[in-house]
């Protein structure tokens, strides 16, 4: 698949073409899914907490005595019945974290970037280091590159002026190469690429470069 290279002024300069094993597959929906929800629950704090009755406060006292009175016997006030009484079966501080394989999760990013490619969502870029972080000159570039307001900037390293220029731009999102993930691509229109952070992704995404853990092996 080749894909035009852009300067920051709009002009295609060259042609690169996108390697089949990372931009060219069949989406497995399932495993992106699967993916996205993990990455989901993992975002989730789980700090959400509820009292008991023998946690809350007071209620030490019968409020009145067993018999005699007419009324329902009751031996607190802090009973899940009452009003200002325990929670029963309430939330409590718990972990939501889910837990996926590395080969798994190479994989759904394949995925997901042959989604963005296959529509035609993918724009290559030479360079983007502004040496101001200016919004408006962002938003600019943006333009001439026509990928709208909705875009995901993918570079190969972090750059504080590019960060900076793009915060005040609620739908345009910086990520470095090595970060990109299912939600972030599914969730913007467009994948900005510079070609450090394309290298990037094929020396991470390559399903024939070996591992690590398997050249130790």
């Amino acid at each position: 698949m080749l894909v035009p290279v852009h300067n920051i002024n709009g002009e295609v300069v060259a042609e690169r073409e996108l390697p089949d094993a990372i931009f060219g597959l069949d989406p497995n929906e399932d495993l992106m899914h699967q993916a996205l929800v993990r990455q989901l629950a993992n975002a989730r704090l789980g700090t959400h907490n509820t009292k008991t009755r023998g946690e809350v406060h007071g209620g030490g006292r019968k409020p009145w005595r067993q018999k005699g009175l007419g009324r329902a016997r009751h031996g607190s006030t802090r009973s899940p019945i009452w009003r200002g009484g325990g929670i029963v079966f309430g939330p409590k501080p718990r972990r939501y974290t889910q837990s996926l394989t590395k080969k798994m999760l190479r994989a759904a990013v394949r995925s997901a970037l042959s989604v963005k490619a296959r529509a035609g969502e993918i724009t290559l870029v030479e360079g983007l280091s502004p040496e101001t972080p200016r919004t408006r000159q962002l938003v600019e570039t943006l333009g001439k590159l026509g990928v709208g307001d909705n875009v995901l900037v993918a570079v190969h390293e972090a750059n504080p002026n590019l960060s900076l220029a793009a915060r005040n731009l609620p739908r345009v999102q910086i990520i470095q190469a090595g970060y990109l993930n299912v939600r972030d691509l599914l969730k913007h229109d467009r994948l900005l690429l510079t070609l450090g952070a394309l290298e990037a992704v094929e020396k991470w995404l390559d399903p024939a470069r070996p591992r690590k853990a398997e050249v130790e092996a």
